[in-house]
């Protein structure tokens, strides 16, 4: 990709307004807007006992409120101009929850469903909205296991295909959403993980 077309912006995900005005300054410096990908998010571990309702709050708001009201303020110049792609990226943990991960879990499972909302009320908008519900990848988010190889043994002996994803094979499927070979796949959550959330 050519450095000339990238912009980095810093953006607090916790400032509702600050999130909300992402898509203007992306038409700003490019003269449009197409494709928005919700990647923000935050996974603290912790056994729920023992959580406050500030962390479940700021897992809320950084994991659903953000994606919700970018989607939202990117809807609109889409809606305008006919035609968008929403990514909401997910995870496994969404569908089967997962153990010291209760907000996290419940804020991806509240992204599935918006997703197939969203899906449903802006398809007539020629907008498409689909997930990626992403296993364990090899990112920095697993350097706790990748740094330990009998962590890593056990992580593995849970996912068939016996390793951790990459990030191409993420990237491969954000751009198949992003690009024009996905203008009749709207609602869909795509699980990539290795198999492991279907035990085969």
């Amino acid at each position: 990709m050519d450095p000339e077309n990238i912009r980095p912006i810093q953006c607090d995900m916790l400032d509702p307004e600050a999130v909300a005005n992402l898509p203007q300054l992306a038409i700003d410096a490019f003269g449009g807007l197409d494709i928005v990908v919700n990647n923000a998010g935050i996974a603290p571990a912790g056994k729920f006992l023992e959580q406050d309702d500030q962390l479940w709050n700021e897992v809320m708001a950084i994991n659903v409120t953000a994606p919700a009201i970018l989607s939202r303020a990117a809807g609109r110049h889409m809606a305008e101009q006919g035609s968008g792609k929403i990514i909401n990226i997910a995870s496994t943990s969404g569908i089967l929850g997962k153990a010291a991960l209760v907000a996290y879990s419940s804020s991806k499972g509240a992204m599935l469903q918006f997703t197939k909302a969203l899906a449903a009320e802006w398809a007539p908008l020629n907008i498409q909205v689909n997930a990626i519900a992403p296993g364990a990848f090899e990112t920095d988010a697993q350097s706790a296991v990748l740094e330990s190889p009998e962590i890593l043994k056990r992580r593995l002996s849970k996912i068939p295909a016996r390793r951790m994803g990459d990030s191409e094979e993420m990237a491969t499927l954000v751009c198949y959403l992003a690009s024009g070979l996905s203008n009749f796949v709207t609602g869909s959550v795509f699980v990539i993980d290795g198999g492991e959330s279907s035990k085969l």
